[in-house]
């Protein structure tokens, strides 16, 4: 996977110390283009001054560049923000969190993380079945293999959640549960990142029966229904927020 050797350099210029940074998007869905841009997302910590006062700092910073030819795409969320995500069944930021796509990270990334299995709940399929219908309605829209990928990895990722309690979200990582001609479409990606999807005569009712199959693992996961980790989660943004006093 070809990254930019600048990527490291970002965090140190944002307006707010970023708790960690990582890689999501294709590159962390197993199909990156040649052309794919690079999505960065990520943690900041408003200090205290600017949570308690009039004068409240941003929840949420998004900010798309291009450098080198690369277009970045880098969105962070303020940690009570995200932590307040992560608690309501949110699939996006859970994979920000767990991303193995690193590109900051500190002590407080890692306390994060350890909480992460106890935010997983049998609801998060509904993030996944949600999201695989926007990108189905997408694909039918406009023909092209990308929503067409991401249907099948979200399908995926929710089935082999449900059913281990682990998240992955790398499609070339979970070809058990997709039809065979998966591999052959992640090839075709890589050389354009809005090329056309090739004719598959049974996509609709693969996908269909993903669908299916992610509901009755749903139905039958051994997640629990509810986070269980709130007050941990509460203890460490308060810690974190304090610290920031004395910096």
């Amino acid at each position: 996977m070809n990254l930019p050797a600048w990527l490291p350099e970002i965090p140190a210029e944002q307006p707010y110390p970023l708790v960690f940074a990582t890689i999501s998007g294709a590159h962390l869905y197993g199909f990156p283009s040649a052309d794919s841009d690079v999505d960065l997302r990520g943690v900041h910590l408003l200090p205290l001054r600017e949570v308690v006062g009039l004068r409240t700092g941003p929840a949420t910073l998004d900010r798309t560049w291009t450098r080198d030819g690369v277009e970045v795409d880098l969105v962070t969320h303020d940690l009570a923000k995200f932590c307040g995500l992560l608690l309501n069944r949110n699939g996006y930021v859970l994979e920000q969190l767990l991303s193995p796509l690193v590109v900051s990270s500190s002590p407080l990334h890692e306390e994060l993380k350890a909480l992460a299995p106890g935010c997983l709940t049998r609801h998060h399929a509904h993030h996944y079945l949600g999201f695989a219908r926007t990108q189905w309605r997408l694909f039918e829209k406009n023909g092209e293999l990308k929503p067409l990928l991401y249907t099948f990895r979200v399908l995926a990722t929710g089935i082999h959640l449900m059913r281990t309690g682990e998240l992955d979200a790398d499609l070339t990582h979970l070809f058990s549960y997709v039809p065979a001609y998966l591999p052959d479409l992640v090839a075709a990606k890589r050389d354009a990142e809005h090329g056309r999807a090739p004719g598959v005569s049974t996509a609709a009712d693969d996908v269909a029966r993903l669908t299916a199959e992610l509901e009755a693992a749903r139905d039958s996961s051994p997640l629990p229904d509810a986070a269980t980790v709130r007050d941990a989660m509460h203890d460490l943004v308060v810690r974190a927020r304090l610290a920031t006093v004395s910096t």
